[in-house]
């Protein structure tokens, strides 16, 4: 069973910035793709940006440009720096991972979310 743990999320003022850490856990074996993903109040979830083991990322383009993406694959541990944060970006955050555990089954798991909260 792999599991992953968020943390990082806050509130945080317009223009303001936030880290959030998503570490996973478990029997793995290796990591494919870590996406980050949030539900806005009373919205759908949304895709937010991705990052493949070879380096590859993708943003919504509400985000590009303001936030970043990247991995420690050595700590299995997925980050989101998130610059220039505007009310819209309130929101649960999750992390997802898939790869393969240590009987080298795939797996796809979530994380249990972190709120992020951006106001005056």
């Amino acid at each position: 069973q792999v599991r992953l743990v968020e943390s990082g999320g806050g509130l945080v003022q317009p223009g303001g910035s936030l880290r959030l850490s998503c570490a996973a856990f478990g029997n793995i074996f290796k990591i494919n793709n870590m996406r980050w993903f949030r539900q806005p109040p009373g919205k759908e979830r949304e895709f937010v940006a991705l990052s493949t083991r070879d380096g590859s990322t993708d943003y919504v383009d509400s985000v590009k440009g303001r936030f970043t993406i990247s991995r420690d694959n050595a700590r299995n541990t997925l980050y989101l720096q998130m610059n220039i944060l505007k009310p819209e970006d309130t929101a649960v955050y999750s992390c997802n991972a898939v790869g393969y555990d240590t009987n080298y089954a795939n797996f796809d798991s979530w994380g249990q979310g972190t709120q992020v909260t951006v106001s005056s």
